[in-house]
């Protein structure tokens, strides 16, 4: 007597089959294609109409092309009327793997292509228990009271405003993770051609010059930039690039971090907030270029804002820059409201006390460097520079380290090739002044502190 078939109605029946078709989903690409074939192929809804339907209900979950956690989606097949295992088969517990499917945008990136965990950790050199530990996967990171086993080292800097600034940088084992990511996957993918900040070939410089002699020039802040940007978002850009949903779950582990408690206390309200969930840690080298990924519909729409407005749009990492002629200068009024619309509907927030208006008769700074006739280094800027140049020439450099500068001597080296870099002019009489500083003078300790 054959065995009675199980009913497909039975709640047991129904989430076993649910959670199946969610693995299978979600080991695939997150497109409606994809997902159309696999609720095609294991028959789930009795009839063409009805597939269609919880297809539809199915992509419909997915924001910006970034699909639910495993538990969400086999929560809502359940609660779905369209999901209807047929009595005549029930859904097969054998699955196809999971498989590197990036979506069409991605898909000729020279991205490694890493199907499974073991994959992920083959290609980071560590075994799988030690993955899940430094991407956190048990969510522990945030109680660890013991520094020796955090992931991270902690430095709180003071703000112009007094509050303090978290830094937070990753110790050498994590840091060499993040830069292999960094370098083999993140690096590969383009950013937005507005954004000039942690970008091969481009600058605050760049960025600069494209405001240059212009009517009038807007900047905004993006407040706590790289804290408010979560978890989620960051699966989603693996996501996107083709990892199924445990390998990007784990790359975007290993990209962010959760904040230690005693850590946490010593930050204002707002800081602890979003310091208290998976975020994206200012100090890590994944951050940057992450952040511009996930700022590339920020971007778009403030570039398609400028242009509407017959103005100029640049990004460098938190700083926006509009600038435009008298027609644009007329409109900033509604543009600076659209601007804060904008910023708010793609996950961000101004610092309003931040934002500049600045017509050709003020000075016009853009990411620091002065853009009203041409690119410039501010007067002060210059002047202060000079002095400290002079000085260390004539008394020798260790009296004029007055902050204690770690390396003074390659700290003012950098001073002098910015200044070259935007003004080359004036760069070179800096750097002949500084090629005269003696830095072995007797009359000094120690010249480089």
């Amino acid at each position: 007597m054959p065995e009675p078939r199980p009913d497909p109605n039975d709640w047991t029946v129904r989430r076993w089959a649910a959670g199946n078709l969610a693995a299978r989903l979600l080991a695939g690409p997150w497109t409606r294609d994809a997902i159309d074939a696999a609720i095609g192929a294991l028959r789930i809804s009795a009839t063409r109409r009805t597939r269609v339907a919880l297809g539809e209900q199915v992509y419909a979950l997915a924001e910006n092309t970034y699909p639910p956690a495993p538990r969400r989606l086999t929560a809502f097949l359940l609660g779905s009327s369209f999901f209807r295992p047929p009595r005549e088969r029930i859904v097969p517990a054998v699955l196809d793997p999971p498989v590197f499917a990036p979506l069409p945008p991605f898909a000729g990136l020279a991205i490694p292509a890493l199907a499974t965990s073991a994959d992920l950790a083959a290609w980071l050199d560590v075994r799988p228990p030690q993955l899940d530990w430094l991407a956190d996967e048990r969510g522990s990171h945030g109680r660890e009271a013991h520094a020796g086993l955090r992931h991270y080292r902690y430095a709180l800097l003071p703000r112009r405003d007094g509050t303090p600034r978290l830094l937070e940088a990753p110790k050498q084992r994590m840091k060499a993770i993040q830069r292999r990511i960094l370098h083999e996957i993140l690096s590969e993918v383009p950013v937005h051609a507005r954004a000039h900040g942690f970008v091969s070939g481009r600058s605050c410089l760049s960025g600069a010059l494209v405001h240059a002699s212009e009517a009038v020039v807007a900047t905004f802040d993006l407040t706590r930039f790289f804290p408010s940007i979560g978890l989620g978002r960051v699966h989603g850009i693996f996501r996107s690039l083709g990892y199924p949903w445990a390998v990007a779950r784990l790359l975007a582990g290993l990209c962010t971090t959760v904040t230690p408690e005693a850590v946490l206390r010593r930050l204002p309200e707002k800081d602890r907030v979003l310091h208290g969930v998976p975020h994206l840690p200012q100090g890590a080298p994944t951050s940057p270029v992450l952040a511009n990924l996930l700022a590339w519909r920020l971007d778009l729409r403030l570039d398609g804002l400028a242009r509407h407005a017959g103005g100029q749009y640049t990004r460098y990492a938190d700083d926006l820059a509009f600038s435009g002629d008298e027609r644009f200068a007329a409109g900033l009024g509604r543009l600076r409201t659209a601007v804060g619309t904008i910023v708010a509907e793609e996950g961000f927030a101004l610092n309003d006390a931040k934002t500049r208006i600045m017509p050709r008769s003020d000075r016009q700074r853009v990411t620091g460097v002065v853009v009203n006739a041409h690119c410039n280094v501010g007067r002060a800027e210059f002047d202060a520079l000079k002095a400290v140049l002079h000085n260390c020439a004539r008394f020798g450099p260790d009296g004029q380290n007055r902050t204690g500068t770690p390396d003074f001597r390659r700290h003012l080296d950098g001073r002098v090739a910015w200044v070259e870099q935007v003004n080359p002019a004036r760069g070179s009489k800096l750097r002949r002044t500084f090629e005269t500083i003696d830095w072995a003078d007797p009359r000094n300790e120690s010249k480089i502190v």
